[in-house]
């Protein structure tokens, strides 16, 4: 238990600060509510009414979110094959070469088809 304990205190911290901050932004803070501070922000653009059903996404943003996964999930494998590179030797290297050449081919497949360009 004496392993986790710098986490735990450290996720109480930052829990703390934060459940903090909203109170007391809630209890000093402006109270001048209007019409147009009530109104949902959309980038200073005016905002355009939905449909009943929520209206469509785009598809390139779920290929953006999914293309984000891919990547994140591609460090996450990487960062505890670093600290254990020693022990794995070779072996550790070709299957990492192997897998970050896997996410490389899908890069440069959504690359190719024009996956990261935004219109």
């Amino acid at each position: 238990m004496n392993a986790y304990a710098p986490v735990l205190v450290l996720g109480a911290l930052g829990a703390g600060f934060a459940i903090f901050s909203v109170v007391m932004a809630t209890l000093i803070g402006p109270k001048r509510y209007n019409r147009a501070k009530l109104e949902a922000y959309e980038c200073g653009i005016e905002p355009t009414p939905t449909p009943a059903g929520g209206g469509r996404f785009p598809i390139k943003y779920y290929l953006t979110a999914m293309l984000f996964i891919v990547f994140d999930i591609e460090i996450v494998f990487l960062y505890p094959w670093a600290v254990t590179f020693d022990a794995l030797g070779l072996f550790g290297l070709v299957e990492m070469l192997l897998f970050v050449l896997t996410v490389f081919v899908a890069y440069a497949y959504v690359w190719r088809r024009g996956g990261l360009e935004w219109d």
